[in-house]
């Protein structure tokens, strides 16, 4: 595993994208690898065609979002805290692109995301992309398996 320099976690801002965030720190640290996280903030009422304005969606759709990325970062910090240095990527734009770019502008050697949907309403909001990362990607990839606990 030495030659893991750089390594890029997947954040879909959701809460179930904290098991693969500890995934990417612990591999970090063994590695001696650089920790990026990547928040890709997909407004799917722009980018899906949608037809008719959906506020009270939209209104959820953010809601979620916040939270998610509120619990994200202060799991950040808490690593940030112990002396890991994780270099956090914010971008515009759909999921899928925006991780291949970072890919590549960064280097990565290992991408780590989560294997499945986290649930239907995320589902919706981000699809499903995983096959089309996989065709394109030219870094390894590690599935974390996470899941949801039910409500």
């Amino acid at each position: 595993m030495e030659d893991i320099k750089r390594i890029l976690v997947v954040s879909r801002t959701t809460k179930y994208c904290r098991k693969a965030l500890q995934y990417g720190v612990s591999l970090a640290k063994k590695c001696g690898a650089e920790l990026y996280v990547i928040h890709v903030v997909h407004e799917p009422f722009l980018f899906g065609g949608w037809n008719l304005p959906m506020p009270t969606l939209q209104k959820e759709y953010k809601k979620a979002l916040d939270a998610a990325k509120k619990e994200l970062d202060a799991v950040i910090d808490q690593e940030k805290k112990k002396g890991v240095n994780i270099k956090e990527l914010i971008v515009e734009g759909k999921p899928t692109e925006e991780i291949l770019k970072a890919v590549k502008k960064q280097k990565i050697d290992l991408l780590v995301m989560l294997a499945h949907e986290e649930g239907r309403f995320e589902h919706f909001l981000f699809g499903r992309s995983n096959d089309e990362i996989f065709r394109k990607l030219p870094c390894s990839v590690l599935m974390i398996k996470n899941e949801p606990q039910p409500a």
